[in-house]
């Protein structure tokens, strides 16, 4: 494929890293992303996704805009408020890159349509605010061998990871199981500042485009933590032996997916 004109303009910043050129620009305009969750992670992270020239973005939320999403979720307006939140979101990125095909999954993300809807892209981001849903996200990418980076935040702080295929833990190794009904505030109890959304939903961007690029090194077999009031990142090492996996390991003992029991925004978006 040939740059028109316009795109050599618009992605030059990217042309003139080594690490990019106009090779690696192709390759993200070939790229394809699906965001699941269209909220604090989700909507900072489709934004750079889409000025990134990722050619082709997925956005899953089965939820309309409210005004008390508006604090973080920066992809939505007031305007938007009522609004089902991948359409919200797909006129944005439309307005930012028209490069950028958006697919729009208006819909709960459950064991039955989950394999369907990440069959075909090459990453995919949990932008979710729950434990079943980032368990069952992924269980499913574990199975179909994809590519993912899991996040989460609250209060003032956030944490993100990324799982790829035979290069290190998945989330259930590190975490094995959803924690028990109420044993987590959520969100609505414990707050969460608006920030937090774009410095961890910018970092998941971040290793999507690492990814797709094939540059750098991607956050597989650590846990990076972010603590705002602190000011402090710390990368910390995972455990290495995946074999007693239930889900990822030699001998698994899940082999079908599972939708754990939803609790109202477990996790903090």
């Amino acid at each position: 494929m040939a740059f028109t004109n316009e795109q050599i303009e618009r992605y030059s910043r990217h042309i003139i890293l080594k690490e990019v050129g106009a090779k690696g620009q192709k390759k993200l305009l070939n790229g394809s992303v699906l965001i699941i969750g269209a909220g604090g992670l989700g909507a900072p992270a489709a934004m750079y996704l889409a000025a990134a020239g990722i050619g082709r973005i997925g956005i899953a939320d089965a939820d309309e805009v409210d005004l008390s999403n508006l604090q973080r979720q920066i992809i939505h307006a007031t305007e938007d408020v009522g609004k089902p939140k991948v359409i919200s979101a797909k006129e944005t990125i439309e307005r930012m890159n028209p490069d950028v095909k958006v697919e729009t999954y208006q819909t709960f993300v459950s064991s039955e349509n989950i394999m369907e809807l990440i069959k075909d892209y090459d990453f995919i981001i949990d932008g979710t605010d729950n434990f079943p849903a980032k368990f069952l996200i992924n269980d499913a990418c574990v199975m179909a061998k994809k590519p993912f980076s899991h996040a989460g935040i609250i209060r003032f702080k956030g944490q993100l990871m990324t799982y790829v295929p035979g290069q290190g833990p998945c989330y259930r190794c590190v975490f094995k199981n959803p924690p028990p009904k109420d044993a987590v505030p959520t969100c609505k109890q414990a707050g969460v500042i608006g920030a937090m959304g774009g410095v961890i939903g910018s970092l998941q961007t971040m290793e999507a485009v690492k990814y797709i690029l094939g540059v750098g090194d991607l956050l597989t077999g650590y846990l990076l933590t972010y603590d705002a009031l602190k000011m402090d990142f710390r990368k910390v090492k995972l455990p290495s032996n995946t074999s007693e996996c239930a889900v990822c390991g030699e001998h698994p003992t899940i082999n079908e997916l599972i939708d754990y029991e939803q609790t109202e925004c477990d996790g903090a978006l």
